[in-house]
């Protein structure tokens, strides 16, 4: 297991402002890299009533599962690393492996058992490393829908808000409010079962 603090900052694009920021990057096509992120819930959304989250990603045939919860300052980030089964009985069967995650999901007082698999977000990413932290440039998929967005992810959260502005002041692109992936995920799999 491992825990780290994320620190981010994101705003949504149109197409055509982030296919202009491939250019102005010189982005080339063997930089972008996909990733899948498989989400978990219990059916009462729980977990995301609690400002928390957790996902199984897949990258490079490697799976990661990360809790993600609410901090002073960005999210707490909770990781732990699993084998391609463990992440299969997941996906497939809602069989989400042991270890400090459900340790940590219990304590916030939600059964492990009642999580259920929800679908998945496939993201196109490029990231590059800018002034004071990491650019990242996403094209996601996700129910019949797909999007486009910006994040900076740095480690001083007022030097990287302060330059966060400026990287949108200097690309024209307007501030707009952004859900992080989950939350966009989830706003969209209520609003088709309705």
């Amino acid at each position: 297991m491992t825990q780290n603090l994320e620190i981010e900052f994101k705003n949504m694009l149109t197409k055509q402002e982030y296919e202009k920021l491939l250019q102005t990057f010189q982005v080339d096509k063997g930089q972008i890299f996909s990733q899948e992120n498989h989400y978990f819930d219990t059916p009462e959304f729980a977990l995301k009533n609690m400002g928390s989250a957790l996902r199984i990603r897949q990258k490079n045939n490697q799976f990661e599962m990360t809790l993600k919860q609410p901090a002073p300052i960005g999210l707490l980030e909770t990781n732990q690393t699993l084998t391609k089964e463990e992440a299969s009985k997941a996906i497939q069967f809602g069989l989400l492996p042991l270890g400090d995650i459900k340790k940590m999901i219990e304590e916030m007082g939600i059964a492990f058992s009642q999580l259920h698999y929800f679908g998945s977000t496939i993201t196109k990413r490029v990231e590059l490393k800018y002034e004071i932290g990491l650019l990242v440039l996403d094209h996601s998929f996700y129910l019949g829908k797909e999007d486009y967005e910006l994040e900076y992810e740095v480690e001083d959260h007022s030097k990287g808000e302060e330059m966060f502005q400026k990287i949108l002041q200097e690309f024209k692109i307007p501030k707009r409010k952004s859900e992080n992936k989950i939350h966009r995920f989830y706003q969209e799999k209520l609003a088709q079962n309705k």
